[in-house]
């Protein structure tokens, strides 16, 4: 995954400086005026509209935007406007039967050539994984051994700033790509959280419930000197303060005995099972992504994860009756996940 200055030139070079940005503060008029910023672009985009009546084909309707097929032939047609996919707009993992798309592909890339062609936005849910910029050679426990954090070069730390500049061009575009009643759920430990919790307020979204998942049995602190990190937290958001969300309160409800579920997940992490064609070193488990899938969406909703990683989210939506569509940078784990996809459906099928 690009992060930092990388990050930051691929947000430019698309146009995509999110609202709120650190750097808004002094070009906002500059890029209102070229068209370039957030308000000026939508302007632009309007006159065209006004103008050329063929830039209406690009919006879609309610109806036909939960349908993957017509989005993957829609960004198909348009294949040269999109870069980092195999050279080609071809998914890595395809099922129709089950509207399941899986690409290789930076996730600013994708969703910048996404954001053009829906204004209105196409995703129900999305649910991401980011990067907690934890590989800068720390170390931890496993199986009892000491072993290294560093999970690899997207995982890499580019300096608080850069890192918030990073977290708030993936932010917007998300929120630009959520329909107006979509959540986002974000999952982070205290190095990453807080600047994620920022940027979304900074995009114009709305907090929802801040979600501690509780690890059962986490590795021990080797250094004795900080108390043992047991959770991860988990951010859901609104895409803004007037959206009506979904929120399946009696689902969860009888989830959690006939009482009111909490704030607080006690879900252990990824089973043997999951694991069973190979695993992501930030692999979340499918228990946490069905009730988060369950929570906040209704069968046959579309979830988004820019940063699929092993596709957790994918099975999830296949095991729960919705579609989904997400990407990842690192080819490292593609097989995996095609591997995890195809096992999820045909378990389905076969229930």
């Amino acid at each position: 995954m690009k992060t930092g200055a990388d990050a930051v030139d691929e947000s430019r070079r698309s146009g995509l400086n999110p609202p709120g940005g650190l750097e808004m503060n002094t070009r906002a008029s500059k890029q209102k005026k070229e068209g370039r910023g957030p308000v000026g672009r939508q302007a632009v985009v309007g006159m065209k509209s006004r103008k050329k009546t063929h830039v209406k084909a690009h919006v879609i309707s309610t109806a036909r935007a939960t349908t993957l097929h017509h989005v993957v032939s829609e960004m198909t047609e348009k294949r040269g406007d999109v870069s980092g996919v195999d050279g080609v707009m071809s998914p890595v993992f395809s099922h129709r039967e089950a509207e399941v798309q899986l690409y290789h592909a930076n996730c600013l890339t994708l969703m910048g050539s996404l954001s053009e062609r829906y204004p209105n936005g196409i995703f129900d849910m999305i649910f991401a994984d980011p990067p907690y910029f934890l590989s800068n050679g720390g170390i931890s426990c496993h199986a009892g051994k000491r072993v290294s954090v560093n999970k690899g070069t997207w995982d890499k730390s580019n300096g608080t700033e850069q890192n918030h500049t990073f977290n708030l061009a993936w932010l917007s575009l998300c929120r630009r790509l959520l329909k107006p009643n979509g959540t986002l759920w974000v999952s982070g430990t205290h190095h990453v959280i807080y600047s994620i919790g920022y940027a979304i307020q900074q995009c114009g979204m709305k907090i929802l419930n801040e979600i501690a998942w509780e690890k059962p049995n986490p590795p021990p602190n080797l250094s004795c000197r900080y108390f043992t990190h047991s959770v991860e937290l988990i951010l859901w958001a609104a895409k803004s303060p007037k959206s009506k969300h979904v929120f399946n309160y009696q689902e969860m409800r009888q989830q959690n005995g006939g009482k009111q579920m909490k704030t607080v997940w006690s879900i252990p992490v990824p089973q043997q099972w999951e694991k069973r064609h190979g695993k992501h070193p930030t692999q979340k488990p499918v228990a946490l992504l069905d009730r988060i899938i369950l929570a906040s969406t209704h069968p046959d909703a579309l979830i988004f994860d820019p940063f699929a990683g092993s596709a957790t989210t994918g099975v999830s939506a296949i095991r729960t009756g919705r579609k989904f569509f997400g990407c990842d940078v690192d080819s490292t784990f593609i097989e995996l996940s095609r591997a995890r996809l195809d096992e999820a459906f045909r378990a389905r099928v076969h229930t």
